[in-house]
């Protein structure tokens, strides 16, 4: 059965019609790369799943039961995160500070409760070892690279246990290096059940982690397709229309 399933969403701005009838469904485990021109839908179809704004028409569905978001806190207690591209970090405060902020550990009676560190650093390092990555707890995000503050963001989204981690250009503007170490984040989620939804301009990145893709032009999904069953010189014909659907 599907962990989540869109059916015909509609999104409208006025008179702009930024998604049309669009259907998607994602299973445990899965990953699903999301691709498309610039105002394709993407982001808005992302901020529908993760509660920013409610579709226009159409249904979504969790387990099979529908669902109704109205703020971003819905979909977090339906077991959906989301990282941005902006990752919105502090980066004058620590790996674990970053990992539990608003989520603080606290331990005493009130009026005298105060911060448990100890207990967040711990936990902070057990989520990192569990990603496989070689991010500390207690060291700044401004000292860091850019995969160590991908692998900061989606230990934060782990400490509610999502079922359904979203992701918006993870690779976008960081090296190399950086990329493979973030691809092996989004490897480890899914080898623990998660489901990934991948939005990413980066053909080679799509292919290498996701099962499916999936391509919106101008507000349709026009293709979705297994990786085994397409190519990249396919998507990219999607992408910019050279091939009308798939």
């Amino acid at each position: 059965m599907s962990l989540m399933e869109l059916r015909q969403v509609t999104k409208s701005f006025g008179a702009i019609h930024a998604l049309n009838g669009v259907d998607l469904s994602i299973a445990p485990g899965e990953a699903i790369g999301l691709m498309g021109d610039n105002g394709a839908g993407k982001s808005t179809l992302m901020k529908i799943i993760a509660g920013n704004f409610p579709p226009t028409t159409g249904e979504i569905r969790i387990d099979g039961s529908p669902v109704h978001f109205t703020r971003p806190l819905d979909a977090r207690d339906n077991g959906i995160e989301i990282v941005y591209q902006d990752l919105a970090l502090c980066d004058n405060l620590t790996a674990a500070a970053n990992v539990f902020l608003g989520r603080e550990i606290k331990s005493g009676i009130w009026p005298f409760r105060s911060l448990n560190y100890n207990a967040m650093y711990q936990k902070a390092g057990e989520l990192f070892s569990e990603l496989k990555s070689e991010t500390r707890p207690r060291d700044l995000v401004k000292q860091m690279s850019g995969g160590q503050r991908q692998a900061v963001a989606i230990a934060r989204t782990r400490l509610s246990d999502p079922k359904l981690v979203l992701m918006d250009e993870p690779t976008a503007a960081i090296s190399v290096r950086q990329v493979a170490e973030v691809l092996n984040l989004i490897k480890r989620l899914k080898s623990t059940g998660h489901a990934v939804i991948l939005v990413s301009h980066r053909m080679p990145d799509v292919f290498e982690v996701c099962d499916r893709v999936a391509v919106l032009r101008r507000g349709t999904k026009v293709a979705d397709k297994r990786i085994d069953d397409t190519s990249p010189e396919e998507v990219t014909g999607l992408i910019i229309g050279a091939i009308e659907a798939a």
